[in-house]
């Protein structure tokens, strides 16, 4: 790996595992305390972690990561938080599309590449209780760095107050930094997560940024952390919230139609599926976001 940004991104990758420890750590917290319930007399939900690699064209190191998942909890069905530090050279294609979408010269002549994030998705139990997701990370190539990521929430039964506060900690965490962030990263977010073939939003919506560079990375790094210090005071009183309601079997049918919605979005339309797959990285973990469980009518 080149040693151009070295210290930069060996700090990014440094607190994307941070923040993972964080999270999982009150994850399981919560399992621990969910004492009512149908699911409470069963063990509490612990996270399984299994080490990734990606794969290269010609077998030298390319990064890889940790997958962590926990399946069948008392209060997530499934849930993984997943990180990753992975580099090397892009492929033709991925190569392609990256110098298309995002205007980067320079591909073709020095393809190097260099990311690190850390991705959740989190599928509930309770139908009250919303489905999540959120991601952050940087990438670097010799001719640009930029940071991206976001957090949005998917229920299948929405509750206004719980989307009003939802969006309330995301915007208060933006506004440390700009003011005009929330209006532009929640209108970002409004567009990236609409489902074209079926007319409408995956979900209630919430921020979302990619191709961020002002060109001051400690500023820019700074604003990236506060976004994924945003998700746990966001997720966390919602889920308390909800997570003991009672659910009809009604309500269990809306979640699994719900996500088949999910399931569609992430398959035909998102980035971080697509570019994970193109790129050689770990199957599993690149389809960790899909549910467990999903129907269509």
């Amino acid at each position: 790996m080149s040693e151009e940004f070295a210290q930069e991104k060996q700090r990014a990758s440094t607190w994307f595992r941070e923040l993972r420890d964080q999270i999982v750590t009150a994850f399981e917290a919560l399992e621990d305390s969910q004492a009512t319930g149908p699911f409470a007399d069963q063990p509490a939900g612990r996270f399984e972690v299994t080490e990734t690699k990606r794969a290269s064209a010609d077998g030298s190191d390319a990064g890889g990561g940790l997958m962590s998942v926990m399946r069948g909890g008392r209060v997530f069905e499934k849930v993984g938080v997943n990180i990753s530090t992975v580099y090397g050279e892009l492929g033709e294609r991925a190569q392609n599309a990256m110098a298309a979408r995002k205007g980067i010269p320079g591909m073709k002549e020095d393809p190097r590449f260099w990311a690190s994030g850390i991705s959740l998705v989190a599928h509930m139990q309770n139908p009250h209780t919303p489905a999540v997701h959120m991601n952050t990370r940087m990438f670097w190539t010799p001719h640009a760095w930029w940071f991206g990521g976001g957090s949005d929430l998917n229920p299948c039964i929405e509750y206004d107050e719980d989307t009003a506060h939802f969006h309330a900690v995301q915007q208060e965490y933006c506004d440390k930094h700009d003011t005009a962030f929330y209006p532009r990263l929640k209108e970002w977010a409004d567009e990236y997560f609409f489902v074209p073939h079926r007319g409408r939003a995956r979900g209630v919506g919430g921020i979302f940024l990619d191709d961020h560079n002002s060109g001051d990375w400690e500023k820019d790094f700074a604003f990236i952390q506060d976004v994924g210090r945003a998700f746990l005071p966001a997720f966390l009183p919602v889920t308390e919230k909800r997570r003991t309601q009672e659910w009809s079997d009604a309500d269990k049918d809306q979640q699994l139609q719900h996500r088949g919605l999910y399931a569609e979005y992430n398959l035909v339309y998102d980035r971080g599926t697509k570019f994970g797959l193109e790129t050689g990285h770990d199957a599993n973990a690149v389809l960790m976001s899909l549910p467990p469980m999903a129907k269509w009518v």
